[in-house]
């Protein structure tokens, strides 16, 4: 199993989109839609409307990539529309292995300010 670098940014598509569009296609949906830069350090997600395909674009130095995961017979979980469709690397990980977002929380980072 691959890990991306967790310095990445990483943007969700909401809506469903259709699984022909290819990378130029999808740089224009960055564009368009996000209103975002494809061509910055940041992995935009993208799926399909039965949620069991998942394209990931990315840029890197001189090109774009493209990584697609089909599930065989379960779907992935969406976060909700009322969510920021931003995440970080770990959440991409999470969403990719089926984990749901909206149940997951970790133990808040604590700062103290002395030991005892």
């Amino acid at each position: 199993m691959f890990r991306f670098d967790p310095e990445l940014k990483v943007y969700l598509h909401r809506e469903a989109i259709d699984f022909r569009v290819g990378l130029n296609g999808l740089a224009v949906l960055v564009e368009q839609v996000l209103g975002m830069n494809p061509f910055e350090q940041a992995l935009f997600v993208f799926r399909n409307k039965r949620r069991d395909r998942v394209k990931i674009l990315g840029w890197q130095r001189n090109g774009f990539w493209l990584l697609m995961k089909r599930l065989e017979q379960d779907r992935f979980i969406w976060p909700d529309a009322v969510a920021v469709p931003t995440l970080t690397v770990e959440q991409l990980h999470w969403l990719l292995d089926g984990i749901d977002l909206a149940v997951v929380h970790k133990h808040p980072q604590r700062l103290y300010s002395r030991v005892a």
